[in-house]
């Protein structure tokens, strides 16, 4: 079978890793995050489109300068262009999923933390899932 079709909610709450690439196709990048109390992604700024939501925990989505409290069922739409950051504002881990158009990461890349994530310089390769 072709594509993704699994309970992403029940994966991301699941997910301890800070960031782990669950599927890449052509054009859209599946990924679960899990930030741990004050942890942040780090501000940044994608020459692509970029979506959240967010499963468990409570935070700040901060998109150009202007921040809004996010928990659970919250969805962050991030146009290209945007510099943003996603902040774990609680005491539990935030989970969340996002989907990058087109991917940022190279296919299946896991990074326990966010130290991990910034000693590793990949980016999307070109390779996808299947």
């Amino acid at each position: 079978m072709k594509g993704f079709v699994k309970d992403i909610e029940a994966i991301a709450i699941k997910n301890d890793a800070f960031r782990q690439v669950l599927y890449t196709a052509k054009n859209c990048q599946l990924v679960v995050m899990a930030l741990k109390p004050t942890e942040e992604i780090g501000a940044e700024v994608h020459q692509l489109d970029q979506f959240f939501r967010i499963e468990e925990g409570t935070g700040e989505a901060v998109l150009d300068g202007v921040r809004s409290p996010i928990s659970a069922g919250f969805a962050v739409l991030v146009p290209a262009g945007t510099n943003h950051n996603i902040i774990n504002t609680g005491s539990v881990s935030l989970k969340l999923y996002t989907l990058y158009a087109p991917p940022n990461h190279r296919d299946g890349v896991a990074h326990p933390t966010r130290a991990d994530a910034e000693a590793d310089n990949e980016h999307f390769d070109g390779k996808t899932t299947e």
